[in-house]
């Protein structure tokens, strides 16, 4: 399961990230331990655990059904079933959201990474030809939830490749690449591609290779 991250600064289906985390770990604690068709919970327990006038329950139910957060009830079955989407909403983690001007700094940090990568990492096959950033950054907002990177990389010419010792396999380079981009911050969000054709658009190219 993914974690899920809610910002501090947003309201989700109407709710406080805090009051949503919270209650939707009040209705999870109800289905712990039991089997997948007893796993199901009320209608008024949902009120309940969210703290809701039954209009203001039904309309929540209703929208959760409709985004898939809620299995709604069946002929053989009462009750809601909780899906994996409801369960990363308790799960979650409530974060201030992460500034522009911060988001600005880290994409200076990620071209250094970029360029370590390329220059060092002689023993990964894969180096970076270039990455674009793309997502919340490319909005007007001042506070982002993500900062999501799209990064091209291509095999490591031969002449740039360890000669001596064990080279890491491509799935073993992919994955220290976007270790290396996330751990420079929690908002980092890193999709690895072999066209930049390919990164969902709008986007702007920040790194390029020499």
């Amino acid at each position: 399961m993914k974690q899920r991250t809610l910002l501090t600064n947003r309201r989700y289906y109407g709710l406080d990230p805090v009051h949503l985390r919270a209650a939707t770990g009040r209705a999870l604690a109800r289905v712990v331990g039991l089997p997948p068709e007893r796993a199901r919970v009320s209608a008024n327990n949902l009120r309940h655990d969210f703290s809701m006038d039954p209009t203001q329950a039904d309309a929540l139910v209703k929208e959760f059904v409709a985004e898939g957060l809620l299995d709604p009830p069946t002929i053989d079955r009462t009750g809601y079933g909780l899906t994996a989407q409801f369960v990363e909403l308790a799960a979650a983690r409530v974060v201030e959201p992460l500034p522009r001007a911060r988001a600005k700094q880290l994409l200076i940090e990620a071209c250094a990474v970029a360029e370590r990568i390329n220059d060092e990492d002689v023993h990964n096959p894969l180096s970076i030809i270039a990455f674009a950033i793309y997502g919340d950054y490319m909005t007007t907002a001042h506070h982002l939830s993500s900062l999501s990177l799209g990064v091209v990389v291509d095999l490591r010419a031969p002449t740039r490749r360890m000669r001596f010792g064990r080279s890491m396999r491509k799935i073993e380079g992919a994955l220290s690449i976007k270790d290396s981009f996330k751990s420079l911050s929690s908002f980092m969000r890193v999709r690895l591609v072999t066209d930049i054709r390919v990164i969902p658009r709008p986007f702007n190219v920040v790194f390029e290779a020499t």
